[in-house]
């Protein structure tokens, strides 16, 4: 390249600089610099009777609190309700987003009316959709009063309101949990290690996975006690309600992602599995799914994100109170708003923010590092 070309190149990257510095500075300050604050603020005693230059440094004594104090119980059980609406909501979606877009690719009459169909939920905001199926699922009248038009007795289901807890567990043996959970990890990043590239990595991730072993075979995590009374949580079937309302919003939005991948396979693909002996199902199984293996994951992350800090449906639906159906963004604006404890509800906002840097960090990496390959 000439100099007159470097020094234009130059000269290019500088502009392009320029324009991007004032969003560059209102995203600094707006979005990175609160979120400093908040980080701070979590580290205080700020209450709303106090302004925060006369709060005192307390260090990690609000996440000690959430984590193991005990009236912090309702942000305990928020954290496992959003571990089960996150893993119900996403196979939710996914497996109904997947059954749609094979049924459409099916070539069907009206295919364009389907569609719209089955994208117009995602349209609505969380506000309407919420509004409409709390009247659904009032308990004296919507859904429970179906069978009644037909002659039968109505259903006596407590959508919301059922404070039925299954697949219970104390929240002292969360440490064993987590303990089989590291080795299940450490295991399989050692086997992709080993299954990609051979190199240093698996055996690394193999010594890790030995001595977590080592660790759960010598009682390590039972002796680790966050509360020193027993705590039972489990999954409210009240969740079950807005698994259904975030299932029936969302799943339109999957069927498009995987719709558009299908179509986007070659049909010699399709002819060639077909001429090798391939049914309808196995030329999905083993030509179609494998291919989708990268639409799944985006949706993965995608909808990971929007469980993680779900508020406006929860809110709607449920109301701010109902503790059954408890998520950490509700619990942070009673805390913070109501309860005027800004500082706990700080820390809250930060444990949702971590929970979802830890979907979306590994994702963004992973992306970049494919398009730095190519």
């Amino acid at each position: 390249m000439s100099y007159l070309g470097k020094l234009r190149l130059k000269k290019d990257q500088i502009l392009a600089f320029l324009v991007l510095l004032p969003s560059l500075i209102l995203i600094g300050i707006f979005v990175y610099g609160f979120i400093a604050q908040t980080a701070y603020s979590s580290l205080t005693d700020w209450t709303g009777l106090a302004a925060i230059r006369d709060t005192s440094f307390v260090g990690l004594e609000n996440y000690e609190k959430l984590f193991t104090g005990l009236l912090d119980i309702r942000f305990r059980q928020s954290l496992i309700n959003t571990f089960f609406f996150t893993l119900f909501f996403i196979l939710g979606c996914l497996s109904l987003g997947l059954l749609l877009a094979m049924l459409l690719d099916q070539g069907i009459r009206f295919e364009g009316f389907f569609r719209i169909i089955f994208l117009y939920p995602m349209a609505l905001s969380f506000i309407v959709t919420g509004t409409v199926w709390s009247w659904l699922f009032n308990p004296s009248g919507g859904i429970n009063r179906l069978p009644a038009l037909i002659g039968l007795e109505p259903l006596e289901i407590k959508w919301i309101t059922d404070r039925t807890q299954i697949w219970q567990f104390d929240w002292n043996s969360l440490t064993v949990i987590f303990g089989y959970g590291l080795l299940v990890f450490f295991v399989y990043i050692a086997y992709r290690y080993w299954r990609q590239q051979h190199n240093v990595g698996a055996a690394i991730m193999g010594l890790l996975g030995a001595g977590t072993l080592l660790w759960l075979i010598a009682g390590g995590p039972s002796n680790v006690q966050l509360l020193e009374h027993s705590e039972t949580h489990g999954f409210n079937l009240a969740i079950i309600g807005i698994i259904i309302v975030a299932v029936w919003q969302m799943s339109g939005y999957v069927m498009a992602m995987y719709l558009a991948a299908i179509r986007g396979i070659p049909d010699e693909l399709r002819e060639a599995a077909q001429v090798d002996g391939a049914n309808q199902f196995q030329v999905y199984t083993k030509i179609i799914l494998p291919i989708l293996q990268p639409i799944t994951l985006a949706a993965m992350i995608v909808l990971g994100h929007i469980s993680l800090k779900i508020f406006d449906l929860i809110f709607v639906i449920a109301g701010p109170d109902n503790a059954t159906t408890d998520m950490p963004g509700v619990l942070m604006f009673v805390t913070a708003f109501r309860g005027n404890e800004f500082a706990k509800g700080a820390a809250i906002a930060m444990v949702m923010l971590i929970m979802v840097a830890v979907v979306i960090i590994p994702y963004l990496v992973s992306t970049l590092r494919s398009e730095h390959e190519l």
